[in-house]
């Protein structure tokens, strides 16, 4: 019997050998969808983060260190805890209700109210184009010896250079920003070493200094990082990310894919913070310390850093950090861009062509900028276009608590007590802020105080 059992045995283990080699490609299969899933579900924190740390907020992280040293570290906290609040509400109304926000806010409002957030909205995102823009030339003229002019025209083809990576999916790109983000991060801690700054002193920072409100110059840039920060075309793109993780609108799958996207937001975020206030406190330590307090410029910024902390090195990874900021910002510009015009007006476009609409639009501006004031210009530019933003932030904000508050369009999921209380306390500072400011730019001036 053991002689007969033998290719018995032999022939069970060849028909098994196919059907454990199926299993095994079957549970390869799953892994590779269930990774695939898992980095999509948490790509979108890494391309909403870009908008955390892009020129514009180097421009106003450099005035608000070099001038006022630590102290408006506490609005870069500030900023960015609104900033993680709001992108939590815009994540989580796009993953419960599958839309974006732009698309609510055409569902839900007249066609005149829409077309009017539209406009608005279209101009927060060339106002950050612009800044986008000129720090990208600012980095390439810093770094290759171009001129401005010629550098603004070579950031439209590093747009165009990453949004190609989109033609094999958004994984790609994903992976390309993601890496720009820990390289700038890199340069940081480099900035940080070199810079020897006062740790006591940055953490009293964290504390808002009394002269906020009363300092034109100080509320002027308080605005511009808060605009630079919480920017509010990265809400809809937000929601426009991740309005897909939850096909199926199961509780279940809703309550995961929350759980992911969360997480992916916080971590994200949390370094863009880290960033915003590395920037401010290597200017505080760096220009501020050594009595350069009107330093607001970049190109200026990237002259006097190395001298004064004593290494050449300082100056180089200060412009390659800037020039990756500058072209991760491009990409999320454009599909910002496109997340509103498809939710607002159902108007599809390629990457391409609402890449080459807003960078013409950008151009202009940024051009006649550095042709007529030059460098300086293109500074005041930079912030200015910051406080467009900060301008424009309500008429984002109030839309996003409003549908994220909603029983019925989020069921279960809704926003209530104690995160709504401070979602509504994020809008009235906003509002606050910029009626505040308005009235000091009618009546006082603060630009002039700051330039």
């Amino acid at each position: 019997m053991s002689n007969r059992s033998l290719p018995l045995e032999g022939a069970d283990a060849a028909v098994r050998a196919p059907c454990n080699n199926a299993r095994a490609s079957a549970w390869l299969r799953r892994s590779l969808r269930a990774r695939t899933r898992w980095f999509s579900l948490r790509g979108a924190g890494a391309l909403v983060a870009v908008g955390y740390m892009d020129p514009g907020n180097w421009a106003t992280a450099l005035g608000g260190g070099a001038k006022y040293g630590y102290q408006l570290l506490s609005v870069v906290f500030a900023s960015s805890l609104m900033g993680l609040l709001l992108q939590w509400l815009a994540s989580k109304v796009g993953v419960v209700t599958g839309k974006d926000l732009a698309q609510l806010c055409r569902e839900r409002y007249s066609p005149r109210l829409t077309i009017m957030l539209w406009l608005g909205c279209e101009i927060a995102i060339i106002a950050c184009d612009v800044a986008e823009v000129v720090g990208s030339a600012v980095a390439l003229q810093l770094l290759l010896g171009v001129s401005l002019s010629a550098g603004v025209m070579l950031s439209a083809i590093g747009t165009f250079a990453m949004l190609s990576l989109q033609r094999r999916g958004r994984a790609p790109l994903q992976t390309a920003v993601t890496a720009l983000i820990f390289f700038v991060a890199c340069c940081f801690v480099i900035e940080l070493a070199l810079a020897s700054p006062s740790w006591h002193r940055a953490v009293a920072g964290l504390v808002p200094p009394a002269a906020l409100l009363r300092d034109p110059g100080m509320l002027w840039l308080a605005a511009g990082m808060l605009g630079a920060t919480v920017m509010p075309h990265n809400l809809y793109l937000h929601s426009a990310l991740v309005k897909n993780h939850a096909l199926g609108r199961d509780d279940r799958l809703v309550s995961k894919a929350i759980k992911a996207v969360n997480a992916d937001t916080l971590i994200s975020l949390s370094l863009a913070f880290l960033v915003n206030a590395a920037l401010l406190i290597v200017a505080a330590a760096v220009f501020h310390a050594s009595g350069h307090d009107e330093v607001s410029d970049l190109a200026e910024a990237h002259r006097l850093i190395a001298p004064l902390v004593g290494s050449h090195w300082a100056s180089l990874v200060f412009a390659a950090a800037l020039l990756a900021c500058g072209l991760n910002a491009t990409v999320t510009g454009t599909l910002a861009g496109q997340a509103v015009m498809e939710g607002f007006l159902q108007l599809r476009s390629a990457p391409w062509a609402r890449a080459l609409l807003t960078r013409t639009l950008a151009i202009g501006p940024a051009l006649l900028a550095v042709s007529a004031f030059g460098e300086q210009g293109s500074n005041q530019l930079l912030i200015a276009s910051q406080v467009v933003l900060s301008i424009q932030l309500p008429f984002a904000v109030v839309p996003l608590v409003r549908f994220a508050a909603d029983a019925g369009l989020m069921g279960a999921f809704r926003v209530k007590r104690i995160p709504l209380a401070l979602a509504w306390a994020c809008v009235a500072i906003v509002v606050a802020l910029n009626l505040v400011l308005v009235w000091q730019v009618v009546t006082d001036s603060p630009a002039q105080s700051l330039f």
